[in-house]
């Protein structure tokens, strides 16, 4: 009993600390890690309904962007999508990574 009461206890605490952590994030890196997110769904659909990895490159290749670094960013999320064996809804995928780039940069920080 008293273990399951220091787990409540540590989930508490985290779940009180994570607003906080969050305002250590900018606004920018907020919009990167929601543009990311957005691929890795886009992505993840192209991949559930059959589309090859080769059509899905090269309509990224044909897509503009608004800054140079995210046509090679697009492709690396893309394929590291399709390399994956998840059959995640894309819903699920776009949350997965969004948390995942929050972290990432609460962690570099």
């Amino acid at each position: 009993m008293r273990k399951m009461g220091l787990g409540v206890a540590a989930f508490v605490l985290l779940v009180a600390a994570h607003p906080a952590m969050a305002r250590n994030v900018s606004k920018q890196d907020v919009q990167v890690c929601k543009w990311g997110a957005g691929i890795a769904s886009t992505a993840q659909q192209s991949k559930l309904s059959g589309k090859t990895l080769y059509s899905q490159r090269k309509e990224l290749q044909a897509q503009t962007f608004s800054q140079p670094w995210m046509r090679k960013m697009a492709l690396g999320i893309t394929e590291q999508t399709y390399k994956s064996p998840s059959r995640l809804k894309p819903a699920a995928v776009k949350q997965t990574y969004y948390e995942g780039c929050i972290q990432h940069d609460l962690a570099r920080k």
